[in-house]
């Protein structure tokens, strides 16, 4: 079963929600702010997983192709 409308408009929020935030942080010294790497890579892994789960979801609606990619 497929996102509702109002669930991909949710994910896309959240996602423009962790690049904003990833943006924000990319003005903050790192030496000021204990494991500011993995945050970063935490909101990276957010955005992609988002992008990937609503990427999916358009594609959804197309037939699949067989093994062959025929």
């Amino acid at each position: 079963m497929g996102l509702t409308e109002e669930e991909k408009a949710r994910l896309n929020d959240s996602k423009h929600k962790i690049q904003s935030v990833a943006n924000s942080l990319a003005h903050v010294d790192p030496r000021k702010v204990p494991d500011l790497a993995e945050i970063e890579e935490c909101l990276e892994n957010a955005d992609e997983s988002l992008r990937d789960a609503l990427r999916s979801e358009s594609g959804s609606d197309q037939p699949k192709a067989d093994k062959k990619g025929y």
